[in-house]
Order: structure tokens, then sequence, then C-alpha cells
């Protein structure tokens, strides 16, 4: 879909489809662009459009490059963040002297953001890159709203591992249940982090292009002031990235504390059954010879001395805190 804008007044005017696109419009959205839409915005603004095999390049020099006049910059983008599980997608942003172009495959909710701010009047929009330095700034705070709803689950989860009550089949329940949710919000933080990291090294190469393009100072602090932005997020991520690394290595401690206890169950129990076993074993015997087999009392006899020699390992091991 295409939608063009114009500036009328202050405030963003906007026109959908081919047939209604303006002569000089000053941003143009390309929503999962048709190549007929590509087409006519290659022939109206003289520049190649990317596909969306290019806009998956990972090469630094096919994400930012300038060609034809124009400024191309490609960035790993989320969107879907208010859902359980966020989306990224690489989005392109064409700055030229005349037009912004953004080249979509995914609805950001940044996008309508920014455009019913700039429609009331509440964004300035007055030039291309003006357009786009609000963009980048919507983005980010979208971008720390996610941080924060990872950082809220994170202290969340942290203050319930260490605090996991019940017994062993409840405990082992909930230890996994923990261990998935961390493993999410690792995924979540380590794909937050390469979104900022994308979005950082965007707007250093901008912020170069706008200094060659002798773009106005205006324009050129606001993009420094969003890159400190990204910079202070980055900085949040690299904090979430190492307590879930911390929190990890806590569940998985636990877990293995819980399997060892299992474990020692076992090995007690084995060493316990030891002493019985032997004298069923003995007795159990087919020897013609076996004085005890006469005994009138020969059977609770032996019963006893089972219960006895399991009972001292027992309190053995009760008194040293093997149990």
């Amino acid at each position: 879909m295409l939608v063009a804008y114009e500036v009328h007044s202050g405030h963003l005017a906007s026109s959908t489809g081919l047939d209604k696109l303006p002569a000089k419009p000053v941003w143009i959205d390309l929503a999962f662009p048709t190549p007929d839409e590509d087409a006519a915005i290659e022939k109206l603004l003289g520049i190649d459009i990317p596909t969306r095999a290019e806009m998956r390049e990972i090469e630094v020099s096919n994400r930012l490059y300038t060609e034809q006049g124009a400024v191309f910059m490609t960035a790993l983008v989320g969107h879907s963040i208010d859902s359980v599980a966020p989306q990224f997608t690489s989005m392109t942003f064409i700055l030229a002297r005349s037009a912004l172009v953004t080249v979509r495959y995914a609805e950001p909710k940044s996008f309508p953001l920014f455009v019913s701010r700039a429609e009331k009047g509440e964004a300035p929009v007055g030039t291309p890159v003006t357009i786009l330095a609000g963009l980048l700034e919507t983005m980010v705070q979208r971008k720390a709203d996610l941080i924060e709803s990872i950082q809220d689950e994170v202290n969340r989860i942290g203050s319930v591992i260490f605090e996991i009550k019940g017994g062993q089949q409840t405990r082992s329940k909930r230890l996994d249940v923990a261990l998935r949710t961390i493993g999410r919000l690792g995924e979540q933080a380590s794909r937050s982090e390469e979104s900022a990291n994308s979005m950082d090294r965007l707007l250093i190469y901008l912020l170069q292009a706008m200094n060659t393009r002798k773009d106005p100072d205006e324009d050129i602090q606001r993009v420094e002031v969003v890159r400190r932005d990204i910079s202070s997020l980055l900085d949040q991520l690299n904090y979430l990235s190492e307590r879930l690394t911390f929190l990890l290595q806590a569940v998985l401690g636990m877990i293995s504390i819980e399997q060892n206890q299992i474990i020692k169950l076992f090995s007690v129990m084995a060493v316990l059954l030891m002493p019985p076993t032997l004298v069923a074993s003995i007795y159990g015997m087919n020897f013609k010879h076996m004085p005890e087999i006469d005994w009138v009392f020969g059977y609770p006899l032996a019963l006893i001395a089972m219960l006895i020699l399991a009972m001292i390992p027992y309190a053995i091991f009760k008194r040293r805190g093997w149990l």
C-alpha cells in the first residue's frame, strides 16, 4: 500500500494509492509495496527501491549507503511489542532531497502514532529530514516501552524464583516455568539489543549524511538526542542481559539441587536396604545345615535384625546431616 504525505499549514495530509499520488510529496510510505508502486516511486524520485531480499542483507555496505543523491538506511525494527512475542523486521529509510521514502513489510505502531501527532500539528514536519527525525524519535520511544516491559517481567520472575515453595513436584514445575520464561525474555532482550545496535549504526550514518547535506542544525541536534537515547537503551539492555544470565544460572543451579536431592534419596535408600538385603540373602540360601532355621523365633529375630541394621545407617546419616 502506498501512502503519500504533503505538508499543509504545518500539518501532514495523506493520499492513498498511485492514482492520488501528489506531484511533490514530502513523505512516501510504502507498506508491503507492489511492483507497480515501486516502479512509480522510482520514476518519480529517480532512485532504486530495494527489494525485500535486499533489505535483509546483513552487510553494512548493503544497509547504509548513498546512491543517486539519496541516503539509503536499513535497520532492524521491532513491532507487535504489546504481544507476548514481539516481532522484528528490516525497514528501509530513503532520504532524498525532495522526499522521504519508507519501505516496510510490517505494521509497527510507531508509524500511526507519529502520523496522528503530525496530522494534529503536534510534531514538526516541514522537510523530509524533519519527518525522519520525528519517526526515529517515535520508534525509539516504542523501543523504550518494549525494554521497560522486559525489565518489569525480569523483576517479577527474579522475585518469584527465590521464593518458590511447596513439594518437590511443585517446585520442579515452577522452576521449569521460570526457565522457559527466562529463555523467552533472553531472546527478546537479545533481539532488542540487535535492533538497538542497528538503529545506532543508522543514526551515526544519518548524522554524517546530514552534515554532508548541510541540513539544519535543529534537525541534526534532534537526531543527536535520539542517538543518545539509543545509547542509554543499549546500556539498559546490557544490564538486562547480565541479570538474565544470573537468573538463568540461579534456576539451573536450583534444578541441579533438586536433581541431587532425588539422587541422594535413592542413594540413601540403597545404603539403608543393603544390610537387610544381606540378612535376607543369607537366610534365603538353600543349605541343609542352617541352625537358625530350627529356631522357634528365628523368623521374627531375622526381621528384627534387618530393621536394626537398616536403622543404624539411617541414624548415622541423620547425625551427620546428610539427610
